[in-house]
């Protein structure tokens, strides 16, 4: 379907859904990046530099697993008054990070999520070089 068809039939979005890429774009980049992992021989330090990728998955598995009840949508709740995001008890790194760090907005969010893959990534570098010669 045209892009001029599409917003014939959603004439009041606000919001371009155009941009959204969705789920596709996030399993072709991520298989991509398991396949150069593994056939470069280097599976485990991209394993390690995926560590905040890794904890979202071991605090959702709960809920993944049915150990506990897992809503349809695990996002925080946006409270449009403040326009601040809460976290909510559902097992995501976003919500864990909304709980600890106290509500915030969307914005300051990203950025502290940045922050935090940036310094994961930047401990594996330390870790890969310390671990050079011992393993592999």
């Amino acid at each position: 379907m045209a892009a001029v068809e599409l917003k014939k039939l959603f004439p009041k979005k606000e919001v371009s859904f155009f941009s959204f890429v969705g789920g596709a774009y996030t399993y072709f980049a991520g298989m991509a990046m398991a396949v150069a992992g593994i056939l470069g021989h280097y599976s485990e330090t991209l394993l390690i530099f995926f560590l905040p990728q890794v904890l979202n998955f071991l605090a959702s598995c709960p809920q993944l697993f049915s150990f506990i009840h897992c809503p349809r949508h695990r996002l925080p709740r946006y409270d449009p008054q403040t326009g601040l995001l809460t976290g909510t008890d559902d097992g995501t790194l976003v919500n864990i990070f909304l709980r600890l760090f106290g509500r915030c907005s969307e914005k300051s969010l990203c950025i502290r999520l940045l922050a935090f893959q940036a310094l994961c990534c930047a401990f594996c570098f330390i870790l890969r070089y310390i671990l050079t010669g011992w393993y592999k």
